[in-house]
């Protein structure tokens, strides 16, 4: 397939700018694959498509504040520096993106907080956007990343236009949220209440958890019309023992395993044994998931509506059927479900 085979008009209306009310109440497409129907429920109705033994795989990664703003030395010109990863602890040094970028050279100062007390030295330009800053600040690891707290921003994705307010702190990250790394949530789990995932539990419903720290890449436009030419940024990933025992024991039963979201759903593809279980992993993926495309682990998916042409909406058409979410998505807009970050939900069973 290519690139313009997931083109679509989404109404800009339909972008969702704020979270449902409760997370739990979200809106919940039911997509059921075998006999190609689609229901319209609530997403605490989730409950009511697993029984005990099946499995939620979630990814616990968690959301740090990192959009900054700085200002430029000598010109006090505003900068954002969008922080994507920590290169060297030690000698503090980030891989960051600037805007505006024309303004940023090697060598340039910047200085953040109202006195000034953090500051950057660009040392290395490494895309039209990307740079590599230095830290510089008197106290310990600690202090420095308690500041970078401080001073940092919920980086919401750009297509929301309001400034954060406190509210987003908390609801752009999910419940389970453990493992800091990531500079975007994975959204999918931020409609899990804990009220939902008790009654999971009671029902018997296994949760097994990984890590993947979503960075930015996951939201890059692709721009090859022959999508096998697409390279996707690494993103670290982890699944420990018991997580692929959790999983590995569901399948030797033939019991669900529902990947909650592309990011578990890129994970477990990412460590797939020949023997089609899980693998323990700790390392990196770059998987880029587009149809026509063999699933190994998980059977039923839960994902947000994603905007056209994203690498998002081409795994979940490569899971359920390219006409089959073609067909939803225009549903889905004919009937008004909020798209993208803080929208509504799909299951796909």
């Amino acid at each position: 397939m290519k690139l313009s085979d997931f083109n679509f008009e989404l109404p800009n209306e339909r972008l969702a700018e704020h979270p449902s009310e409760n997370r739990d109440e979200a809106r919940l497409m039911v997509l059921n694959r075998a006999n190609r129907t689609i229901e319209h429920k609530q997403f605490k109705d989730i409950i009511d498509y697993f029984d005990e033994g099946d499995v939620m795989v979630l990814n616990n990664t968690k959301v740090f504040p990192a959009r900054l703003f700085g200002n430029k030395e000598k010109t006090g010109a505003r900068i954002e520096v969008f922080l994507l990863r920590e290169l060297n602890e030690e000698q503090r040094l980030w891989d960051v993106l600037v805007d505006p970028a024309r303004k940023i050279r090697i060598g340039n100062k910047l200085y953040f907080g109202d006195d000034d007390s953090l500051v950057a030295e660009v040392i290395d330009n490494t895309t039209s956007r990307g740079r590599t800053l230095r830290f510089l600040f008197d106290g310990s690891y600690e202090e420095f990343r308690k500041k970078l707290k401080e001073l940092g921003e919920t980086p919401l994705p750009k297509y929301i236009k309001r400034d954060p307010v406190p509210e987003d702190k908390e609801r752009y990250q999910t419940i389970y949220a453990k493992a800091e790394g990531a500079v975007a949530a994975p959204t999918a789990g931020l409609h899990f209440s804990k009220h939902l995932l008790k009654k999971l539990e009671i029902k018997g419903v296994d949760l097994a958890e990984l890590t993947l720290h979503v960075g930015l890449g996951t939201f890059n436009p692709v721009e090859v019309e022959d999508l096998s030419k697409h390279k996707m940024d690494s993103e670290e990933l982890i699944i420990d023992d018991k997580a692929a025992q959790i999983v590995n024991n569901a399948k030797a039963n033939n019991r669900k395993v529902c990947a909650i979201g592309t990011t578990v759903m890129r994970g477990l593809e990412s460590s797939v044994s020949s023997m089609n279980t899980l693998n323990t992993y700790r390392g990196w993926t770059h998987k880029f998931i587009f149809p026509p495309y063999d699933f190994a682990i998980a059977d039923a998916m839960v994902t947000n509506f994603h905007t056209p042409k994203s690498t998002l909406l081409m795994m979940v058409s490569a899971f359920a059927d390219p006409d089959f979410i073609k067909e939803a998505y225009e549903v889905a807009i004919k009937e008004k479900y909020n798209f993208y970050s803080y929208g509504d939900a799909m299951l796909i069973l």
